[in-house]
């Protein structure tokens, strides 16, 4: 007489994580018609029209509620930015996936972030590359993230807490390197980090000025090119030389 209720319980547990995961899935796919709709719309400046259908389906994959604090879950597949503590953000969604279609991400890549922040933006690259090194220079998020990626089974994430400004040396070169804070240039040691023909992706700017998102290109003869791509607003990248 006992088991029928527990049985019971069960079902309607079962049934209400049903509805809640449809209900994100859902929200997951409006969400990409309108980083969709926006590329169309930046297509001048990014000379994007549309980004890669894998980088897409990625996003469509990645729940992003997973990777926000309890009370911004409501607003988890928002088109913004949201705050996760110690004055960091998550990035806004169609940032993600300009950043993530413009270095190009191939099956066989291994790819290195500078800024774990929440975690989302390494998950959304472990969809798509073999390997994603990931650093964080704030310990509890660099904790919390790596908790979230274990936790969703993103074997194929490494996460270190430290300075990211001088890269991750020993686990190098790089296919490509994304940078999910500003910077005021360039740094020498990411550059050193990435590979002949390989692409990094970085803002660029002081915190209360104008930043801009840049796509450093590195070729095979070990020179660069740079081209901007779309004013941005990052938290800074903290860090660097003293």
């Amino acid at each position: 007489m006992h088991f029928a209720p527990l049985i019971g319980l069960l079902l309607w547990l079962g049934a209400t994580g049903g509805v809640l995961a449809d209900e994100f899935a859902e929200r997951r796919q409006q969400l990409s018609a309108e980083i969709a709709a926006l590329a169309r719309q930046t297509a001048v400046e990014t000379g994007r029209r549309e980004f890669d259908p894998q980088v897409m389906a990625a996003l469509e994959r990645t729940p992003r509620h997973r990777f926000v604090p309890a009370a911004q879950i409501p607003h988890a597949y928002a088109n913004r930015p949201l705050p996760i503590g110690h004055g960091q953000t998550i990035s806004q969604p169609y940032i993600v996936a300009l950043m993530t279609d413009l270095i190009q991400p191939q099956p066989e890549h291994k790819v290195l972030e500078i800024g774990t922040g929440s975690g989302y933006q390494a998950a959304v690259l472990a969809e798509l590359v073999e390997q994603v090194y990931t650093i964080e220079i704030i310990e509890p998020l660099a904790v919390q993230a790596t908790k979230v990626l274990e936790d969703l089974d993103y074997a194929n994430v490494q996460t270190r807490v430290g300075d990211g400004y001088y890269g991750w040396e020993d686990a190098g070169p790089f296919d490509a390197i994304m940078v999910t804070a500003a910077a005021s240039h360039v740094p020498p040691p990411l550059i050193a980090q990435l590979k002949p023909g390989g692409r990094m992706v970085i803002p660029v700017g002081a915190r209360f000025l104008t930043q801009h998102l840049l796509l450093v290109e590195k070729q095979e003869d070990g020179s660069l090119t740079t081209q901007q791509i779309l004013p941005v607003r990052f938290v800074p990248l903290t860090g660097g030389p003293s």
